[in-house]
């Protein structure tokens, strides 16, 4: 028998964003629950077809894979076989092990770290605990900011912009309607929780109905569903610090995900990414960089202008220079974050060797190698020195 289309399964088209995915999935979640369906077989079924599906639909992966290749992607050999990663039937999270884990407050000997329930019922961030009258913490966020190398030298302003739940307007984030109270829920007793059993085993987990707040919402806000928030864009401003590195977090208390029914808010965590540079190389304070010279100065000596992130500034180069010598310009690298003292700035410089030579040019330089000898002895002496002492000790 032909599987069902996972958008099929959720009543989704297939350009539903994550959060008509994740409504879909709560919808049918709790309607197809075991415990509120004991002994019916058909509803577990479709509890399970709803995970499975949820599980693929809400990673941009997956996904893309199933648009492309259907069931076949999560069939032995194909692209994503075992792509959900627990013990459960073709490599997908067990429905009923992730349950106990999330909605009982524990691993109850599921996977570790939870799994599709997590990124609704709240098994992650800071949102993993209810508080009295079903008020719940909202979910830590992450945003990933790309700076320049410039930027993390002095340090910058940006504002960003990203999509998050926030506190519905419509219902001040209480989930109810104006007017509507909250009663006792019917299907816990206003306990919270639920007893269960299979086999021999009995265990008590969240109630699925009011996800342990022990009371249910007379009449929904419209606009939120009764969740209480609506996703919409925010923006925040970020101050990012002189002298940050790759992989640095900033904190934005507040600024993650909405609370639930009155809940504190979570943090937005700003991860920072610094642009490669054409020019520099970053090795923690220190910046590096290789220049190219003439030949004629390295021979005389003279001074040459070297780049900084702070602008040009006069490098000396002492006469007889050498390629690949290094030299140093103080206090011109990046700041320590904690201490604001400066690394340096490295400078490697390597001789430029003309490609083209004009006729007097050539004629120049074939007279100075005579002078020096060059035609009859054109490697150096400390070359020979050292193959002549290599010869005499074989």
């Amino acid at each position: 028998m032909a599987k069902q289309d996972y958008y099929e399964i959720l009543g989704v088209s297939r350009e539903a964003d994550a959060d008509k995915l994740k409504k879909a999935y709560r919808k049918l979640a709790v309607k197809y629950h075991p415990d509120k369906n004991p002994g019916d077989k058909a509803a577990e079924e479709k509890f399970k077809e709803a995970s499975q599906a949820y599980e693929v639909l809400k990673d941009q992966e997956k996904r893309a894979a199933y648009d492309r290749f259907g069931h076949a992607a999560f069939q032995p050999g194909g692209a994503y076989a075992g792509a959900g990663g627990g013990g459960g039937s073709g490599g997908f999270h067990d429905p009923f092990d992730i349950f106990r884990e999330v909605f009982g407050g524990g691993s109850g000997g599921g996977t570790a770290g939870g799994g599709i329930f997590d990124d609704i019922f709240g098994g992650g961030g800071r949102r993993g605990r209810s508080q009295e009258g079903g008020a719940a913490g909202g979910h830590d966020l992450r945003y990933d900011l790309e700076i320049t190398l410039r930027e993390a030298a002095q340090g910058a302003d940006r504002e960003i912009k990203y999509r998050r739940p926030v506190a519905c307007g419509s219902c001040s984030g209480s989930g109810a309607a104006d007017g509507s109270g909250l009663d006792s829920c019917s299907t816990c007793g206003g306990l919270g929780q639920v007893s269960s059993s299979r086999g021999f085993i009995s265990f008590q987990q969240t109630c699925p109905d009011c996800r342990g707040s022990g009371v249910q919402i007379k009449n929904p806000c419209r606009d939120c569903d009764g969740e209480g928030r609506v996703t919409q864009t925010s923006k925040v401003k970020v101050k990012v610090p002189a002298g940050v590195d790759n992989g640095s977090r900033l904190r934005s208390q507040g600024n993650g995900e909405a609370g639930v029914m009155g809940g504190p808010s979570g943090d937005l965590y700003v991860m920072i990414h610094i642009k490669e540079h054409e020019i520099f190389e970053r090795h923690g304070d220190d910046l590096f960089c290789e220049i190219p010279i003439k030949y004629t100065l390295a021979t005389l000596g003279g001074s040459v202008q070297v780049p900084t992130l702070s602008g040009k500034v006069n490098l000396k180069i002492p006469a007889s220079t050498q390629s690949n010598q290094l030299f140093k310009l103080r206090g011109h690298g990046l700041p320590n974050l904690r201490s604001g003292r400066r690394g340096n700035q490295l400078i490697r410089v390597t001789i430029d060797v003309p490609k083209k030579l004009t006729r007097d040019q050539r004629e120049k330089l074939e007279e100075f190698a005579d002078l020096c000898g060059d035609a009859t002895n054109p490697i150096g002496e400390t070359f020979w020195a050292k193959a002549k002492r290599f010869f005499e000790d074989l």
